[in-house]
């Protein structure tokens, strides 16, 4: 049986890594595809769980052998997703999620056309800035910019399945629940994970 691959995208600060952890607590048959990058990591980030952090040289060779299933540069930053991991992940009937941005997802698209996007958003842009500046990671230029970029990556939200509007957290997390749950119950999932009830 193959997994289902999904796609979780949002602007930065919509919300998108607290609702994954939440989701990845609660549903232990996903497994997180933990992404390449080649930011510095932030004040609790741990190597190999939050991502892979190497250095531009490291991550431009992958590049070129061919390893990622995506790749982007955002906010100056070099981000990739393992293909052999992912494929690994899905034959061996795993659940993956991927958290990457509209780029990413359609990089992903192209090769893999099953999969489950979601796209979350921030109830509006003034509640956007409000979360960026409560978390007090990023200088007041890096804020600045994302802000800057919020717009244009909120006009891709049509190109996902799902959208999630994090306006209450507890009712997103249900939200998003509820769209992994009925992801399992279409027809040719159904009919991978159980032939024999088909049978006539």
């Amino acid at each position: 049986m193959t997994g289902n691959l999904f796609i979780l995208s949002a602007p930065s600060g919509a919300g998108k890594s607290t609702l994954t952890a939440k989701l990845l607590e609660e549903d232990k048959d996903i497994h997180l595809s933990v992404s390449y990058t080649t930011r510095a990591p932030r004040p609790g980030e741990v190597d190999g769980r939050d991502y892979h952090f190497v250095d531009t040289a490291r991550f431009m060779g992958m590049l070129e052998r061919g390893e990622f299933l995506e790749s982007a540069e955002v906010h100056g930053n070099h981000y990739g997703t393992s293909q052999a991991w992912i494929r690994a992940q899905r034959l061996a009937g795993h659940d993956v999620l991927l958290e990457i941005d509209w780029q990413g997802a359609q990089q992903v698209r192209r090769i893999f056309t099953d999969t489950v996007g979601i796209f979350i958003l921030p109830p509006s842009i003034t509640e956007l800035e409000r979360r960026m500046r409560r978390r007090g990671q990023d200088s007041e230029e890096v804020v600045r910019r994302r802000l800057s970029v919020a717009a244009d990556e909120m006009s891709h939200a049509a190109e996902f399945e799902y959208v999630i509007i994090n306006n209450d957290f507890e009712e997103a997390h249900r939200d998003l629940m509820a769209v992994v749950r009925a992801s399992r119950l279409v027809y040719s999932r159904q009919l991978e994970r159980y032939p024999d009830v088909f049978k006539l």
